[in-house]
């Protein structure tokens, strides 16, 4: 059987604090299985075949990608690591947990050393954990705020325990880096 070409192969990269929910999340997204993770210890990498639909314009064009995920330790001893690791990725998620205001507060650090890094790319804000609900402290409506206050591409809640918005959330950032590459030209 003939392997299916790529249009493209797409970088993204997942970062936020430790204990955020990262590693979980992609975990998650491949294998469809919620399984609570332990401290990463540096970096993690998954790749992952997708379709995905661009719709802008009439009709709408299907491709195939190859997803690489690049799920960083949030440890301050692993930040070291995310400067090499971050070039030429195509977008970002930044995870924060929902029940836990401080990891939402460091938002703008981590983006800042991701652009530096990586370019001017699509950095995704993701609300992790939200079926904990009755331990929240960052309301959906603040998570929308930093987004926007940030100027981020977008902004999801998810839960890697039920699975909530997990497909979406990847599905939204290979999008997002695709038509990245395409309007550069490459």
């Amino acid at each position: 059987m003939a392997e299916q070409k790529e249009d493209a192969t797409l970088k993204l990269v997942i970062f936020g604090d430790a204990g955020t929910g990262k590693t979980t999340l992609a975990h998650r997204y491949m294998t469809g299985l919620f399984k609570q993770n332990k401290l990463t210890l540096g970096v993690q990498f998954h790749v992952k075949r997708v379709n995905i639909v661009i719709d802008e314009g009439e009709p709408s064009k299907s491709y195939t990608v190859k997803l690489q995920i690049w799920d960083f330790g949030g440890e301050k001893r692993f930040r070291f690591l995310l400067p090499p690791y971050c070039r030429g990725a195509q977008a970002g998620l930044f995870l924060y947990d929902v029940t836990n205001k401080k990891s939402l507060e460091n938002v703008a650090d981590w983006t800042s050393l991701v652009l530096e890094n990586a370019g001017k790319i699509p950095i995704m804000l993701v609300g992790a954990k939200a079926d904990l609900e009755e331990n929240r402290q960052v309301s959906r409506e603040e998570g929308m705020q930093f987004a926007e206050k940030l100027d981020l591409a977008g902004f999801v809640e998810t839960s890697s325990k039920n699975g909530q918005n997990v497909e979406i959330t990847f599905e939204t950032a290979a999008k997002l880096a695709f038509k990245a590459i395409a309007s550069q030209g490459q």
